[in-house]
């Protein structure tokens, strides 16, 4: 019943493994382990004999939970080797240090149901106090707005505007920045190198995108969808290249941004003379990129702080607070310039 791990080894069975036996929610599980009161008592004999069936063992500090006195914050967080998610990551710790709290992070693989269940099942083995969700995905997001814990959990990436328990990076605003700069400085149109459509910070910077257009009553220029890589950024760079009615091109991320370069240099495509060029994230090697690149820089400390501020004050029993988005900042290098004139 419990399962093996992808390496074959027989895995110690998880809470999830109880929740599927005693025929229960992983919630109505964590809640007979805590002496909730709310849990009926045939449920109880139920979940306690699943327990005993299973073999299941909590960690001593686990124990900790129903006291709220661990010390540490869980945070869930996916593709953890792109740069915006790391560097959430890493916000967090350290603004969770700086607020006397340690900081476990679990990060996900696949995009399921099960592996986002099985990762905040890990963490309240941990006794963690709350739990910082930083999955930039749509399913993921609704997921998590459906859990019912027994301690708060705070969304960190791909939220919207007045949104309660959750801080975030104001995306929308950031393609916005990056299209008005190259609309200001004279170009009709800016084509967008987007990303996944199953990304919601993807969808926000689109809608910047749009949105800048629309409020001078212009058309945008093409779309063409990339996944966050350099190398579909190059495939996308080629198909623009191939179109001289572009002259700008806001790309939805830096990565994808070195990509767009090397194919529009190998086309013969002058940056910024014939193309001008916005990514969007700021990596540390974006001043290095030929040319420097114009991109939009998201403040990943900040972030860190106001999701550890909303998770503070929801431990110290605030009803659902809020905190207004983070503002990102165009940085203007060589990528971007006027239109040549036709």
């Amino acid at each position: 019943m419990a399962g093996e791990s992808a390496s074959g080894r027989r895995r110690s069975p998880s809470m999830a493994d109880v929740a599927a036996l005693a025929g229960v929610s992983h919630q109505t599980v964590s809640r007979v382990l805590n002496d909730s009161p709310l849990v009926r008592e045939d449920t109880r004999e139920r979940v306690h004999a699943a327990i005993v069936e299973l073999g299941y063992r909590r960690n001593a500090a686990a124990r900790l939970l129903a006291t709220n006195r661990s010390g540490r914050i869980g945070m869930v967080s996916a593709h953890l080797a792109l740069y915006g998610p790391s560097m959430i990551a890493g916000a967090v710790q350290e603004a969770g240090r700086e607020a006397g709290y340690d900081v476990s992070v679990v990060g996900v693989l696949e995009l399921s149901e099960e592996a986002l269940r099985d990762a905040v099942d890990r963490l309240l083995d941990q006794a963690v106090e709350a739990i910082v969700v930083a999955v930039a995905h749509r399913d993921a997001h609704n997921l998590v707005r459906s859990l019912s814990l027994p301690i708060p959990v705070v969304l960190a990436q791909g939220v919207e505007p007045g949104e309660s328990m959750a801080a975030g990076i104001d995306q929308v605003a950031g393609g916005r920045l990056a299209t008005n700069h190259m609309l200001d400085a004279g170009h009709r149109s800016v084509a967008h190198v987007s990303g996944p459509a199953d990304w919601t910070e993807a969808a926000q910077r689109r809608e910047g995108w749009r949105r800048a257009h629309e409020a001078r009553g212009l058309l945008p220029g093409p779309e063409v969808p990339g996944d966050w890589s350099a190398s579909s950024g190059y495939d996308a760079g080629r198909r623009i290249a191939q179109d001289p009615s572009v002259t700008a091109v806001f790309v939805a991320n830096d990565a994808m941004a070195l990509g767009v370069l090397k194919a529009l240099h190998e086309a013969g495509r002058h940056v910024p003379g014939d193309v001008s060029v916005v990514g969007f994230d700021n990596v540390p090697e974006a001043g290095f990129y030929f040319p420097s690149l114009t991109t939009v820089a998201q403040d990943f400390p900040e972030l860190g702080r106001r999701a550890v501020d909303l998770t503070v004050r929801a431990l110290g029993g605030e009803e659902r607070p809020a905190v207004e988005l983070a503002q990102p900042e165009l940085l203007i290098r060589s990528s971007t310039g006027m239109p040549r004139s036709r």
